[in-house]
């Protein structure tokens, strides 16, 4: 006999990108309607909604950027651009119902857990209550600027990259593009066909791998997979399979990995052949230690006659550019910040407080860490999606959120059957699972000399060092033993498993 729901949870969703769409498509499915999606900005997508760049294009290929319960065989190219991407987003939460429980321009400025529920209030003063709170506010959402002397002098236009200006005019410009990473990279290349000229300043030089990033999908193979639901649902199988070999290769120091490193070293030497610019950028560690930058345009761009790359270091920008440390002024126009974030914030700068008034940045004075992505000893009733260690580096960010939202509804079942009233990790079972994570991170990659933006201030690396298999048998069925749960029958701890 099936057992019945005496209550709804009311869920709060914080974020519409990625982990909030997977979470609350997931959830309705599941047959919880009571939540509330709130948005920051002014549409759905998060950081496809947030950057709009020129060049901007996603690093991975369009048949694995998507989610499981909603295919798009008809991606217009083989790796899609942002606004393709926005545009899918947009249309999942229109598919799925998602509208009416949107509320955009929404942004949370405090949650707090009051001992039975949540309290949570946004920016304008108003304040909802939720017996859950999902915290989906992804990794790459706070745009980091540094801090240049003579920023605030600089009389012509500067920008970031994540808040890019539409009507900003590049055009015959001279433009400073300040950044290596995946993103200078694209807008280097975007930008230096219509340039004056263009200067990219650099301090540590990326390996970037070739590919042919602007390909087309074929507008048959998109009519085929269309029509054929079944195979084109084998394709996606096919390309999280795919997505192990990169594991491998990140994980472990195999044979694979000593491959794709020498094809990084091999699409540098074969695409820049003067020697002093490819010594410059030629990095001092391993390929792939960082984010992998992948390019088919970016080396021909550096090379072009009104593009050069600069790596002194930036001492001060002046009212009409930026000096070096050998004391050359370079005359610019535009400033580009292709900087990055602020990739360990999370939710933060939110005044999240849970237990006891907990506040979220005590939690973490040692630096994010969760339990299994998804949970933090001391607030209750908060999940996160694609929290701490969720950066995966090879598998597949839907597929992360959609797992741990299944996860979370493990939760919400046995609290609308009445089996619970709160549930929160142990710190014991959230202190196992980060000595594991740890452990797991010395042979990786990431882990074989450079400083990149996985590592935290305090120096571990925030990033999912397991393969796709241990996270699904980690997010698949919770473990009570991990767990403090409330009840109406029940209060306080129970056991605690030696699991990870």
């Amino acid at each position: 006999m099936a057992i019945r729901p005496v209550r709804a949870p009311k869920i709060i969703i914080i974020g519409a990108g990625v982990a909030g769409i997977a979470s609350a498509v997931t959830f309705k499915k599941a047959g919880f309607d009571d939540f509330v999606i709130l948005e920051k900005g002014s549409d759905v997508g998060g950081v496809w909604f947030w950057n709009r760049y020129p060049g901007l294009t996603c690093d991975v290929p369009s048949q694995l950027y998507q989610f499981g319960f909603a295919p798009k065989p008809d991606w217009s190219r083989v790796w899609a651009t942002g606004p393709e991407i926005q545009r899918y987003h947009a249309e999942v939460v229109d598919k799925f119902g998602l509208r009416e429980h949107l509320r955009l321009n929404s942004e949370v400025t405090d949650a707090v857990f009051d001992g039975r529920g949540w309290v949570v209030t946004l920016a304008d003063g108003t304040e909802s209550t939720a017996d859950f709170v999902i915290a989906a506010t992804g990794v790459l959402h706070h745009p980091f600027v540094p801090e240049i002397p003579g920023l605030h002098t600089f009389t012509g236009d500067t920008v970031h990259t994540a808040r890019w200006d539409d009507s900003l005019v590049t055009v015959d410009k001279r433009i400073a593009v300040i950044g290596s990473g995946s993103t200078g990279v694209q807008v280097v290349s975007a930008l230096q066909p219509g340039a004056a000229k263009l200067s990219q300043f650099t301090r540590t030089p990326q390996w970037v791998l070739w590919a042919p990033m602007g390909s087309a999908q074929s507008k048959l193979v998109a009519k085929l997979l269309a029509a054929s639901p079944t195979v084109h649902d084998r394709v996606y199988a096919v390309s999280l399979w795919a997505s192990g070999i990169l594991a491998d290769v990140a994980l472990r120091p195999t044979w694979r990995r000593t491959a794709l490193q020498q094809l990084a070293r091999l699409s540098l030497r074969a695409q820049v052949r003067d020697q002093d610019l490819r010594d410059a950028l030629t990095p001092d560690y391993q390929p792939l230690c960082k984010r992998q930058v992948v390019s088919g345009t970016y080396y021909r761009a550096i090379q072009a006659d009104n593009a050069e790359l600069v790596t002194d270091k930036i001492t001060e920008i002046t009212p009409n550019g930026i000096r070096t440390a050998d004391g050359r002024e370079h005359p610019v126009d535009v400033i580009v910040f292709a900087t990055g974030f602020h990739p360990h914030n999370y939710m933060r700068p939110l005044n999240l407080r849970g237990r006891d008034g907990l506040h979220i940045d005590e939690a973490w004075a040692k630096g994010p860490r969760a339990y299994r992505m998804t949970a933090i000893p001391g607030f209750p009733n908060l999940f996160t999606v694609l929290g701490p260690n969720s950066p995966t580096g090879s598998i597949s960010l839907q597929y992360s959120a959609e797992l741990t939202a299944r996860y979370i509804t493990r939760w919400l079942h046995r609290f609308a059957t009445g089996e619970l009233d709160t549930v929160e990790v142990t710190e014991a079972a959230t202190a196992r699972f980060n000595d594991a994570v740890a452990e797991a991170m010395g042979p990786t990659v990431w882990n074989t000399g450079c400083n990149s933006w996985y590592f935290t201030d305090q120096n571990t690396i925030d990033l999912w060092p397991f393969d796709r298999k241990t996270m699904t048998a980690m997010l698949t069925e919770p473990d009570d033993r991990d767990f403090l749960i409330g009840s109406p029958a029940h209060h306080g701890a129970v056991a605690e498993s030696t699991t990870v």
